[in-house]
């Protein structure tokens, strides 16, 4: 319990139940980082991508991903689920500018999104991170695989990305010059 005039440092959390609740009213927002690595000249090289368990059991890739909470910027969100995925050596370059170069809108549902998420509506900004350090998945992730760009946006790796995010990475790779 906080005292008066304190504000709650937790007060960004949602239980298992109002989370439930508030995500059959409301959007959410959410980040979505494509970690890469670049060479001297900041041309992207390689492209990581997260390989995990489905609920379902299926093996899937997916980006670095998370909510923003309740008071916290973008650059913060970004960092927390870059160091939660990557692990803390990963040390990203998070962006000078919190423009996303993408606004994803993920439904539940068949829409003209190209994005779904079942559980949800989400609004996610996506964001190209060049990551400099060793990078450890932890929390969910089986591995970090890296890959050249023409590797990532291939027909089989977009056909195991969640939720239809081979396209954010094409389009992520489009928005730094590296795909027409």
């Amino acid at each position: 319990m906080s005292s008066v005039g304190t504000p709650d440092p937790n007060s960004g959390w949602l239980s298992e139940e109002e989370l439930a609740e508030t995500r059959r009213r409301l959007p959410l927002l959410y980040v979505e980082a494509i970690p890469v690595r670049v060479d001297g000249l900041g041309r992207v090289i390689e492209v990581g991508m997260l390989l995990r368990a489905s609920l379902e059991g299926a093996i899937t890739r997916t980006l670095v991903s998370g909510r923003v909470m309740y008071g916290e910027t973008l650059r913060d969100a970004l960092f927390r689920h870059l160091e939660k995925d990557l692990g803390p050596m990963a040390f990203p370059l998070l962006p000078a500018s919190p423009v996303p170069f993408n606004v994803a809108e993920f439904f539940p549902w068949p829409s003209d999104s190209q994005f779904t998420d079942a559980r949800q509506h989400a609004v996610a900004l996506a964001y190209v991170v060049p990551v400099t350090g060793t990078c450890e998945p932890r929390q969910d992730a089986l591995e970090l695989t890296w890959m050249t760009p023409a590797e990532a946006v291939s027909p089989g790796i977009s056909a195991d990305m969640e939720g239809g995010r081979g396209a954010l990475v094409r389009a992520a790779l489009a928005s730094v010059g590296v795909l027409p």
